[in-house]
């Protein structure tokens, strides 16, 4: 994986430059305020995986311009934003190793920046010209907002069902990353053969990569993920190697796996014990699987386009939102 890792960041060493340029540049608020609430998420050290996305989209469908940077800041504005919120709305006290906006600012800034940098990838994307890419942006903030009340409304629902699950992340991550590519093709003006496919690649890697991210809830470690473990549970958020676990039970290890689950003060004992039984009962392996299955898609899904450094470097993105640690 460290392999892999760094042959990505060598190739893409200069874009990613540029990006963070391009997020600096871009960000313009009219408040100091803003200004440090929006850096304080946007600058604590993320992926950037998605502006990343939409700039190797573009250049697989032979974009010839010089504004993707600045559009690619759409994305990482409303995945910013969205952080914000959720911080807020879970009660996180930690993002990306450092304090949660919400508990160095408040709750009104936090969710106000979170608005501002809504409003901010909008303009950004106005200056496409393309009333495609408008309605893009305008479905993933929709869609967003209804997964994470979707999401919500199951806080603590031990009957939750995978599909629901597969609902939510559909909304809350997938269709910000699918949406990215896809963008990438229509300022590219690609044909709708290629649009598909690089939606179909976003699609399947966003899935996989919140599925990761889930199973990263009790993979890793604080220092690691930057959150506390066990966040997600402590939230009242099932996520799918829960669901697959609670449903193969046994009704003993059910009910001891539900204790922990309405007894949001877990000790580190219990959690552990509960690691066991996600093992046990098959909830990391078929979380594994599934995220697996999904990148098989992604990278499926790249042979609309002819062998070459950028397909190739978007089936190594692919590979490696599998196998992350963080």
């Amino acid at each position: 994986m460290n392999d892999l890792k760094r042959k990505i960041l060598g190739q893409l060493q200069v874009d990613l430059a540029q990006i963070e340029a391009a997020l600096k540049d871009n960000l313009t608020p009219y408040l100091d305020l803003v200004s440090e609430t929006a850096r304080h998420i946007l600058f604590s050290g993320g992926k950037r995986l998605r502006p990343l996305l939409m700039i190797l989209a573009a250049r697989l469908c032979g974009y010839r311009g010089v504004d993707d940077k600045m559009f690619s800041c759409v994305f990482e504005y409303l995945h910013a934003a969205t952080l914000l919120h959720d911080d807020l709305v879970d009660d996180a006290e930690l993002r990306r190793g450092k304090q949660a906006a919400h508990m160095k600012w408040g709750n009104e800034t936090a969710v106000l920046v979170g608005d501002f940098l809504l409003a901010r990838g909008l303009s950004i994307a106005a200056k496409t010209g393309s009333l495609k890419v408008i309605e893009i942006i305008s479905e993933i903030t929709e869609n967003m907002s209804q997964g994470e009340i979707h999401q919500l409304q199951n806080k603590g629902n031990i009957d939750i069902s995978e599909n629901e699950y597969l609902e939510i992340i559909r909304r809350k991550t997938a269709i910000l990353i699918q949406g990215a590519c896809r963008v990438g093709a229509v300022i590219a003006g690609a044909d709708e053969k290629k649009e598909a496919a690089l939606s179909s690649y976003g699609y399947h890697v966003g899935l996989a990569f919140q599925m990761v991210d889930d199973l990263l809830d009790y993979l890793a470690d604080t220092q690691t993920i930057g959150k506390k473990v066990g966040a997600d549970l402590r939230e009242g958020k099932l996520t799918l190697p829960v669901i697959v676990a609670l449903n193969a039970a046994m009704p003993s290890d059910r009910r001891y796996m539900e204790k922990i689950i309405k007894n949001r003060a877990f000790s580190v004992e219990a959690f552990g014990k509960l690691i066991e039984l996600l093992k046990k009962y098959g909830g990391i392996r078929y979380t594994q699987q599934l995220a697996s299955e999904n990148i098989q898609k992604a990278c499926l899904a790249l042979q609309v386009f002819k062998e070459g450094e950028t397909r190739d470097l978007l089936a190594d993105i692919a590979r490696y939102a599998l196998a992350r640690k963080v």
